[in-house]
């Protein structure tokens, strides 16, 4: 084989099983109805039923089948369209807070790598608030929102405040001192990933599952006053964005103006 060159890789049976089974649940199937049971899929397909089971897993995790024990397994519900973009969610301590439910806060040192994505000094106090996103009683997404000790100025102490309820009053703060703050611009970009453990938790989906990654940069005052992370679950949501028309924000330095899209 010439250098450079890769090998022709077959597909896996149950790869090519996973296809032939979507076309059939296109063609034949509905959603809410069950589909017939391993020995007679199998059978139909003419295949193994272990290799039947690899492709129903599949199907599963990407959301197109759900198992129901005592019932079966059945066809999905289309993914819920879950908009992302500023004027269906708004600034991060506005709008958003009707969609987000507050989990906690916690203020600690900003690492090398947050500090750099923040455009702050290595170690500078950050506040992180967690939330979880909740469609239709489901929840669909989690949040990291880190802002900077420096862009909430007047953020009371709050020593008093212990426990998750104390978290979440801080939290609450943090979003109101954001809410006073005039955005300048955002920026957004999404890429595929999976779920860690603590992600899967709030997510009741197990580690591992295939996820949509969203982070979101704001501006205000010419410089990034909050960074969010979030998670959405890729087997339930497709994320709709719509014509924005907003400021691209690139992190360079604390105090950098921001940076026109075109």
């Amino acid at each position: 084989m010439a250098q450079g060159q890769l090998a022709a890789v077959p597909e896996p049976k149950y790869w090519h099983l996973r296809t032939v089974l979507v076309r059939t649940i296109d063609a034949e199937f509905s959603t809410g109805q069950i589909l017939p049971n391993e020995r007679e899929l199998a059978a139909r397909f003419g295949v193994a039923r272990a290799t039947l089971r690899q492709a129903l897993d599949q199907l599963e995790l990407e959301g197109r089948l759900v198992r129901r024990r005592g019932i079966g397994t059945l066809i999905a519900a289309p993914r819920v369209g879950v908009p992302v973009n500023s004027r269906e969610e708004g600034w991060p301590g506005t709008a958003r807070s009707q969609a987000w439910r507050v989990i906690d806060c916690v203020s600690s040192p900003a690492g090398a790598q947050l500090a750099g994505a923040l455009g702050i000094a290595e170690g500078a106090t950050v506040h992180t608030v967690r939330r979880v996103r909740m469609v239709q009683g489901v929840a669909v997404a989690t949040e990291s929102l880190h802002v900077p000790d420096s862009a909430v100025p007047r953020l009371p102490a709050m020593p008093h405040l212990v426990g998750a309820d104390g978290q979440a009053d801080r939290a609450r703060s943090v979003l109101r001192q954001l809410e006073r703050l005039g955005v300048d611009g955002e920026s957004r970009s999404v890429e595929l990933g999976v779920a860690e453990a603590e992600q899967a938790s709030l997510l009741q989906r197990p580690p591992g599952t295939p996820v949509l990654v969203v982070t979101a940069q704001y501006a205000a005052a010419g410089r990034l006053v909050a960074l969010a992370i979030s998670t959405y679950r890729a087997d339930t949501c497709k994320l709709t964005f719509g014509e924005t028309g907003l400021v691209e924000v690139t992190p360079v330095q604390a105090g950098a103006p921001a940076r026109s899209a075109s």
